[in-house]
């Protein structure tokens, strides 16, 4: 009888244990491991679908920056899943801000698809910006997508940028690219630090006529230089005060950034 008395004890013992454990990690969210490190090289992604239709301000890995505009979750407009609106009155500004991307080599590539439904007729040379990059060791600014009005050419026409560096403030906008309003498109660019090269592609299309390099860009004499990336805000800010029309909208989708080409705008 003492055996099975020590037995018993023995099972209850253990039963207790197992009812005062807590449950395990596997029935909790796994914490986000840091984006650089996961998916093959892949430092964000986002096709919205997961958020609740409404205003947004932040996401998984990513925050918001605004000023006289808003991001909303809409149904997309093809029918299947959801798109962000982006939204903005006169010189407003209204962005997705990818935080602490940490790029190996400084180098990657982005992808996103978007709609932009009017381009700016005035004033003349009114200067947009759809994609900035930018990092803590350095003022300057990379605009690997955007665009100027050029009353000279009577259109918006696509461009890679900066502002604040060495090489001042300069977009260099090619006639050969011209902006679409209300069309669907889907744009990648690669920012490549071994020779701060741009490129840009549309609709998996190479632009050559956009790429901007160390010496070849549109700004002063001086190198063009990439800071050391960490932050990368897409979306959309104009310029100039009293634009027209005075307000701007579009939609944006499937954003990825990588240290490869994700691909995909051939599909």
């Amino acid at each position: 009888m003492t055996n099975l008395r020590k037995a018993a004890a023995a099972l209850s013992a253990a039963a207790a244990i197992l009812i005062a454990t807590p449950p395990t990690a596997s029935a909790t969210p796994a914490p986000h491991a840091p984006s650089s490190h996961t998916y093959g090289g892949t430092l964000a992604r986002e096709n919205f679908d997961r958020l609740p239709l409404g205003p947004v301000t932040r996401g998984r890995g990513w925050t918001t920056d605004t000023s006289d505009g808003t991001l909303t979750v809409v149904p997309s407009s093809t029918g299947h899943g959801r798109e962000l609106r982006v939204h903005t009155e006169g010189n407003g500004r209204a962005f997705v801000v990818l935080s602490d991307l940490a790029p190996r080599g400084n180098s990657f590539w982005a992808r996103m698809r978007l709609r932009v439904t009017e381009f700016p007729t005035a004033p003349d040379w009114a200067h947009w910006t759809l994609a900035e990059a930018s990092g803590p060791d350095s003022p300057t600014l990379v605009r690997p997508l955007g665009g100027q009005y050029a009353p000279t050419d009577k259109g918006n026409f696509w461009g890679v940028g900066s502002d604040l560096g060495p090489t001042g403030d300069w977009t260099n906008w090619k006639t050969s690219t011209p902006a679409v309003a209300g069309k669907w498109q889907c744009v990648e660019f690669h920012l490549d630090a071994t020779d701060n090269r741009v490129t840009v592609y549309l609709d998996g299309a190479p632009q050559p006529d956009l790429t901007v390099s160390t010496t070849q860009h549109g700004g002063t004499t001086d190198d063009f230089i990439f800071p050391t990336f960490d932050k990368l805000k897409l979306g959309w800010q104009l310029y100039q005060s009293n634009p027209a029309p005075a307000a701007f909208e579009m939609r944006l989708d499937d954003i990825a950034v990588s240290a490869h080409r994700t691909g995909g705008c051939n599909a």
